[in-house]
C-alpha cells in the first residue's frame, strides 16, 4: 500500500497488522483477538483522519497512483465497450479514451480523461492532458450519441488541456470552446463526473451537462494549488495555504452550486476499494439517467442552460462621491 503523508499513522498500525496475520499464518498461535482488536484500531484511526481532510490533503488523494481512473470504471461498469478512435482531423489523442458502451442493457457514449497506471503509460497517455484533437475526439463521439439517440456520460481526471506550443497551434481554446457551445445545446441526456483532478478549461472541456457530479476525494478548480503558490507567493511552498484559498473541495463546489451533488467514496479514498467505488458510480449513473431521460430534450437544454447562467455571483455598488 502507498500511504500519503498524512496517513503515516495508518502505516505503521498495518504493519503491525501484517507481523501478527504472519505469525499466525507461519504457527499454531491463535491470533484473532490481536487482529479483531487491531481491524478495530485502523477503523477508527481510519474515521479521525478522513471526517477531518484538508483542501490540500484531498487534492493529494485525487492524484493518488493507485486512484481508479476511467479505463478502471468502464471495465467495472460496462458490459459491453467498443472504442472508438481519432478526430478525423489530426490524430487519436490518447489522453481521452470513448466509446458505445452498454450498462444493465442501457446503451451510452461514455468518454473521459486517462492518464497511465506506469511510467511509460503516463507518457504514452500524456499524464491525461488532452490536445484539441482529444477535445475534437470527444465531441465528435457525443455527436454520435445524439444521432443515435444515446445518452452521453463524461468521466473527468486531468491536471489540465496539455499547454504545449502545437496544442495552440492546433486551436486548444478554440476546441475547448466548441465544446462547451455544443454541449449545451446537445439533444441527449449529458451527466458528467469528476473522477479525480478537475483542472480548469481541460475538465470543462467534457464538463457541461445536465448533472454533474464530484466523487468526494476530488478537486475542481481554475488553477492547481501549485500554480496558484507560484504565481502569488513565486513559490509551491504555499500550496496546502492556496488549496484552502480557492476552495476547490466537493463540498466547497456543491456549496458555490457549481455541482450537483457528492458520490460518496469508500473509507480511504476510490483507491482503498475500487470495486465498490465503481459499483456504487455504476448505480448513480443509472438513477441519475432514469430521471433525466423523463424530460424532453426541449426541457433538458433548457434547464442546462438555465443552470449555467445561475453560475457565479456578484454585487454591484456605487463608487464613493467626494
Amino acid at each position: 500500500m502507498i500511504f500519503m503523508e498524512f496517513e503515516k499513522p495508518l502505516e505503521s498500525l498495518y504493519d503491525q497488522l501484517d507481523k501478527i496475520k504472519k505469525i499466525a499464518e507461519d504457527g499454531s498461535l491463535d491470533m484473532s483477538s490481536q487482529i479483531k482488536e487491531l481491524e478495530l484500531r485502523i477503523n477508527n484511526k481510519q474515521k479521525e483522519i478522513y471526517e477531518n481532510l484538508t483542501g490540500w490533503q484531498r487534492v493529494q488523494l485525487s492524484r493518488h497512483p493507485d486512484r481508479p481512473y476511467t479505463q478502471y470504471y468502464i471495465t467495472q461498469i460496462c458490459s459491453k465497450f467498443i472504442e472508438l478512435h481519432g478526430d478525423r482531423y489530426v490524430k487519436d489523442d490518447k489522453a481521452i479514451v470513448g466509446g458505445i458502451a452498454e450498462i444493465e442493457g442501457q446503451s451510452v457514449v461514455i468518454l473521459g480523461h486517462q492518464k497511465g497506471t506506469t511510467t511509460k503509460l503516463r507518457q504514452y497517455r500524456n499524464f491525461g492532458m488532452a490536445n484539441p484533437d482529444g477535445y475534437r475526439k470527444a465531441l465528435r463521439l457525443m455527436k454520435l450519441a445524439e444521432k443515435f439517440g444515446l445518452p452521453v456520460i463524461t468521466l473527468i481526471d486531468t491536471p489540465g488541456a496539455y499547454p504545449g506550443i502545437e496544442a495552440e497551434e492546433r486551436g486548444q481554446a478554440e476546441a475547448i470552446a466548441r465544446n462547451l457551445f455544443e454541449m449545451a445545446q446537445l439533444k441527449v441526456p449529458i451527466i458528467c463526473y469528476i473522477i479525480g483532478e478537475g483542472a480548469s478549461g481541460g475538465a470543462l472541456g467534457i464538463g457541461v451537462g445536465d448533472r454533474v457530479f464530484m466523487l468526494e476525494n476530488t478537486w475542481y478548480s481554475v488553477i492547481s494549488p501549485e500554480s496558484c503558490s507560484s504565481i502569488l507567493w513565486r513559490s509551491w511552498d504555499f500550496k496546502e495555504k492556496a488549496a484552502e484559498a480557492l476552495k476547490l473541495t466537493a463540498t466547497d463546489m456543491k456549496g458555490f452550486g457549481i455541482v450537483d451533488g457528492i458520490v460518496k467514496e469508500p473509507i480511504g479514498g476510490a483507491h482503498n476499494n475500487p470495486e465498490a467505488m465503481a459499483q456504487s458510480l455504476k448505480k448513480h449513473i443509472l438513477e441519475n439517467l432514469a430521471e433525466i431521460s423523463k424530460l424532453s430534450p426541449d426541457e433538458r437544454i433548457n434547464l442546462r442552460i438555465e443552470k449555467y447562467d445561475q453560475m457565479g455571483r456578484f454585487k454591484e455598488t456605487e463608487m464613493p462621491t467626494n
